[in-house]
């Protein structure tokens, strides 16, 4: 028995529903070596820029000076952890979920969804298309890694990422067989039909891990972060200017069946999924916990994300990266060698990637920085 015969040795034990390591498809044939397709992928993400620079992006708050506040970095962690739990409690595939857990939210920009939302007012006027987070990952994956050529990782890693879409609850998950093409035909629709994401279903069972443990990797967290800003006194101000939510807020319908800390909302929502899903094809939550979790989000959206930003900095991030796309798109044009966009980003990229339009590679640019550089990037022009 070679190496990679014992690294595969777990899948004798694999439910009949998860994708075994043979399974795996890329768009390049690779040479092989001891490790399996989809920890191979793993690998591929972890040592990524892109991943590197999740560090400092922001999850919901931005801009708090407060060190204990979730960033990026800590969500995908989670969502890593958690998923893994699902998939070995399953018997499923912990390779490929571990790589789409940690390369699900690579494509999201500064200042989180309000930085996504505002990308693609922009994407839209300059007649790129629509602009998602999720899509923009596997686009970080597939054409702007490794100066343009991409790491391609496997079809299903990449699937996986693209179907994670954490904002919407299902009481049951289906994954839906594809092939490469229709997997290609799915990203690209994203980009043309408005909502086309939404419809999006994963083609992996470990997929439809994922996009589960993406809301349970959030939902108690950012409730404890909301509570934290606002008994930091630091924070205190923010806390009474943004009106944010106290523990005894929470409605006692929802904890009495999923609790009222992250622990025990990470701990029910995690085996209420096991224990409804074991020796299924799907997933499946029961339905109190299922009608608890989507009572929860939406508790989260009224009185966490729709208040995690005032309109005086709504308006502000609005004027920033239009001010800063604008400028880095004149820079393009009028081939200003001496810009970051081009000492930092362009000039290392390959001939293919800078066939995209001058339009296009300031979106991907903005879409891949970080908090703080994309604002040291908007003074530098404003100054």
């Amino acid at each position: 028995m070679n190496i990679k015969e014992r690294m595969l040795l777990r899948e004798k034990f694999y439910s009949p529903f998860a994708t075994k390591d043979k399974e795996s498809i890329r768009l390049i044939p690779i040479e092989e070596d001891i490790r399996p397709n989809f920890f191979r992928d793993v690998d591929r993400i972890i040592h990524s820029t892109s991943y590197t620079r999740y560090m400092d992006k922001t999850q919901v708050f931005s801009l708090k000076d407060n060190d204990n506040i979730s960033k990026r970095m800590v969500h995908v962690q989670l969502v890593s952890k958690i998923a893994r739990t699902i998939g070995r409690a399953l018997s499923l595939n912990e390779d490929l979920i571990e790589a789409a857990a940690l390369g699900h939210d690579l494509g999201h920009v500064p200042f989180g969804h309000e930085g996504e939302r505002i990308l693609n007012k922009i994407s839209l006027k300059h007649n790129e298309g629509y602009f998602n987070h999720n899509v923009q990952s596997v686009r970080e994956l597939m054409d702007i890694e490794n100066d343009g050529e991409g790491i391609n990782l496997s079809i299903q890693t990449l699937d996986a990422i693209l179907c994670h879409n954490g904002e919407l609850e299902l009481k049951e998950y289906h994954p839906k067989k594809k092939t490469t093409e229709e997997f290609l035909q799915d990203y690209e629709n994203c980009y043309k039909i408005e909502g086309y994401t939404k419809t999006l279903i994963p083609n992996t069972l470990e997929g439809c891990v994922v996009r589960i443990s993406d809301i349970i990797g959030y939902i108690g967290r950012d409730i404890e972060d909301a509570i934290r800003l606002g008994n930091i006194k630091r924070d205190i101000e923010d806390a009474e200017r943004l009106n944010l939510i106290k523990k005894e807020d929470l409605p006692k319908e929802i904890t009495d069946i999923i609790g009222s800390t992250n622990k025990e909302i990470v701990n029910i929502l995690i085996m209420d999924i096991i224990n409804n899903s074991i020796d299924k094809a799907y997933l499946k939550m029961s339905d109190n916990v299922f009608n608890a979790l989507k009572k929860l989000k939406k508790f989260n959206y009224e009185n966490i994300y729709s208040k995690a930003n005032t309109k005086e900095e709504l308006t502000e991030y609005e004027n920033m990266f239009e001010s800063l796309f604008n400028h880095l798109l004149k820079d393009i044009k009028d081939n200003n060698t001496d810009s970051n966009i081009y000492k930092i980003f362009i000039k290392n990229k390959n001939e293919k990637y800078r066939q995209n339009t001058p339009e296009r590679i300031a979106i991907d640019y903005i879409a891949g920085m970080t908090d703080d550089f994309f604002l040291k990037e908007y003074k530098k022009y404003e100054n």
